[in-house]
Parts: C-alpha cells; structure tokens; sequence
C-alpha cells in the first residue's frame, strides 16, 4: 500500500509532514518526500491511501494483558484487587470453557484494531482457543499459560507448568512469527520456591521471554517480605532466576530504589496499567523514577474487565498524567518518550526486533489516525496533541505485517457483530454454573 500525502512519526517521533510511505509483504520499504519512482516499484504500489489530514505513526503495543477477561468487563466493580479476584473473577474464571475463552478472546482484537493495537502480550488459560482468535483476527501476540500453585504441589507434577511447557513448544514462533509463547510465573504471592525457579529454568532452556505479575498493591509487597526475609517482589524474583531472560514485568507500582536499579540491570521491561492500577485502587507507578533510572517502560490495559476498556490513547494519557502527578512536576513525561514506551517499548519487551518505528525494512505495523477532527484542531505540537488530544476513535486505519485489518468502521478478518453476540451468550452460559 502507498500512503501518499500523509504526516508521519519519525523514528524519533518527530512529525513530518507530507510524506510518502510504502508497504510491501509485511515491511515497510519506501520513506521519502516524493512518490516512489524506478524499475523496483513499477506494479508493486498497490492501493493508494490519500493521507491528506491525517498522521501515520507505529501501532500500539499492549504490553499486559488478559484478553479472555472481556467476558467480565463490569463484573465485580468496587472491589479493590483481593476481593475482585477471589469474590468474583477466580469463581467466574473456574467454570471457563474453550470457546468462551475463543469469544472473548476475539471481541478483545476487535476492539484492539479499532483502537490501534496490533500487538498483545497476553497472560490466561485455554491458550489453544485464543491463539485461534489471534490467528483468525491476524493480530500479533505473546501470549502465556501463567504457573499458580498456592497449594505447594510437586511443581513438575502441576498441569498449569506442564500446560505452559506445551503452549512454548506448541506456539512460540507460530503463525509466520506472528506468535511467541513466554513462560510465565503469575506473581510471588501465588507460587513457592521450587516453582519459582522451575519455571525460570524452563525459560532459559527454551529461550524465551518471561511474564510476571509484580508488586501491584501494598499488601502483597509487605506480605512479600514476610514471607521471604525482607526481600521485595522484585528481589525475590530476581533470587529466583525470574529475571534470567527478557522479562515483562507487569505493574511495579510499589518499588523501592534498589528495586529501579535491579530492573535497569536485568533489563526488565516495566508494563505500567495505569488505568487498571487506578480503578482497583493499587496505586500510581512511578514512571518517572523508572525513566530516570533508565529502565524500559511500556504501557499496558491489563485485562478489560479491570480498565474497563482497550482504548489505547485512554491508557496513554492516563500514564502521561500520572507520571506529571507521582514527580510534582507538570514538565514531567515528555510527549516523545510516551509515545516510544506506547509503541516501540512495547515491541521491545514482546522481544519483537525491526517493530515498533517508522523505519524503513521495519514490520509494517501501522495505524493512520484523523488529526482533521475538532479535539485535535488546532495542532500546536503532534505528539503532544496525540499524547492528551487524541482519542481511541481517532484510529481509522489499523495494519499489521502489512495487511490492513481495519479501515473506516470495518474489519477484514472479524465478523464484529458475531462476535459481540458469542461473547455476550458464552458470558450469561458461563454466569449460569457459576
């Protein structure tokens, strides 16, 4: 596809107007002032997009998420973490079945390339059935098969560690690379020593990437160094080889100093959820500490049923806001450093090389937002303006790899309104056995 005509984000997130960009196959081949000419492009233009008043920057990266959980979007409110999980969510989640986890997992993509998402890193149960909505939608994702195991068992003998093994072996790599399967320990307050460590050494065999809940609410930090000699989440993961491969680490809302300068060291991503981390009541991670001790920080929805939407630019203004808020200081999160941690932060924790930039030889990840709409006119500063403007419902062109999955209110690869029906019916049959 030829997008002529059109403001971009540089690499360096600096807007240009005017451009010309052209995709082929699933990269971007082709950045220039004029319209691509020669013996290379002659029949390989394709269509042509007339980007006049509009912006094409890299799409979002979700970089924590639990997509099935759309089946329970409004379903425990005013609950704060503990009590949503064990009065509502674990009930629910129990009396789950495959083609649930299939609807859910769908209506999630949907609403994800409506708002500019083309990539999640995911963390659920019935893995097969969402890697089918993933490769029905032709979204990417990581997706994981989280190891819990309040009870102590034989870890080895557990079926969610022996679940994870077979979703590694099964998926990493699948669909063209569209795919990567973590290994995931779900957090330190739901799992012992041994399965701790069994799991790290499980990703360093297979060499893939981690995925783990961390310090997201006061209670389990205290109860962290409780229970293990005064060591924080972050340093009791660490002791146990959590850490070992590249690692998300999804929330960090309670970190100490030491904790910043682990996480920079092992280069760990931090997945901040600011909306999800507000609406539960767990606190305000402190993104401008992580910034400043050089850690890599990415921006996350958490499931729908804890934000209770995907919207993107929501999550992305949110994160700048409380960034101004937890810092004091109104100069604070640059609109360029936002933007970078909503998109090529994001790829860079799914270990997703050449992603995340408008960059020639780069996937061609793309979205084309409306800057010709009255909440973004008048334009003193793009990034700004995409940063606090914007709105999820500015995105009218979501691509990935290349191929064009949304465009104008339409799906290509999704039948929406079946799948709002099946989530909604598979959402009142799995209610009923609760």
């Amino acid at each position: 596809m030829l997008f002529e005509h059109i403001g971009i984000l540089d690499e360096n997130f600096d807007y240009r107007p005017d451009k010309f960009v052209l995709t082929f196959g699933d990269r971007i081949v082709y950045i220039g002032d004029k319209r691509p000419e020669g013996k290379s492009y002659e029949g390989n233009l394709g269509p042509v997009y007339n980007g006049k008043g509009k912006l094409l920057m890299p799409g979002f990266y979700n970089a924590h998420g639990h997509s099935p959980m759309s089946l329970v979007r409004g379903y425990g409110e005013g609950l704060e973490l503990g009590r949503w999980l064990n009065e509502r969510i674990f009930p629910f989640e129990a009396q789950l079945d495959g083609e649930a986890v299939y609807w859910g997992t769908l209506l999630s993509m949907a609403e994800s390339l409506r708002f500019g998402i083309v990539s999640t890193t995911d963390m659920y149960m019935w893995v097969d059935y969402m890697v089918r909505a993933y490769m029905d939608s032709r979204t990417k994702a990581n997706v994981c098969r989280s190891v819990t195991n309040f009870a102590h068992e034989d870890p080895e003998q557990l079926g969610f560690y022996k679940d994870m093994i077979d979703v590694i072996r099964m998926y990493d790599g699948f669909g063209e690379g569209r795919i990567k399967a973590d290994a995931s320990i779900h957090a330190e307050y739901s799992n012992d020593d041994a399965t701790a460590r069994l799991v790290a050494e499980a990703a360093r065999k297979y060499d893939v990437n981690m995925h783990v809940h961390v310090a997201e609410t006061l209670s389990e930090t205290e109860g962290c160094k409780e229970r293990h000699d005064g060591m924080t989440p972050v340093e009791y993961l660490d002791a146990m080889g959590i850490f070992d491969q590249n690692t998300t680490a999804a929330h960090c809302v309670w970190l100490t100093d030491d904790d910043r300068k682990i996480l920079r060291d092992r280069n760990v991503t931090v997945a901040s959820n600011p909306v999800s981390n507000l609406k539960l009541a767990s606190g305000i991670c402190n993104v401008p500490a992580l910034y400043d001790a050089g850690v890599n920080v990415a921006i996350g929805t958490d499931g729908p049923s804890s934000n209770n939407s995907l919207n993107f630019f929501e999550e992305m203004k949110t994160f700048a806001l409380l960034g101004k808020v937890k810092s004091g200081n109104a100069s604070a999160m640059d609109p360029k450093k936002v933007l970078y941690s909503a998109t090529r932060a994001g790829a860079v924790a799914q270990g997703r090389e050449h992603c995340g930039l408008i960059k020639e030889g780069w996937h061609a990840d793309l979205i084309v937002v409306d800057l010709d709409v009255p909440n973004m006119q008048p334009i003193e500063d793009v990034p700004t303006a995409l940063v606090f403007s914007a709105d999820g419902k500015d995105v009218v062109l979501t691509m990935v790899d290349g191929r064009v999955l949304y465009q104008d209110g339409k799906y290509e690869t999704i039948d929406v309104e079946k799948a709002m029906h099946m989530a909604k019916e598979s959402r009142e049959r799995v209610r009923a056995r609760v």
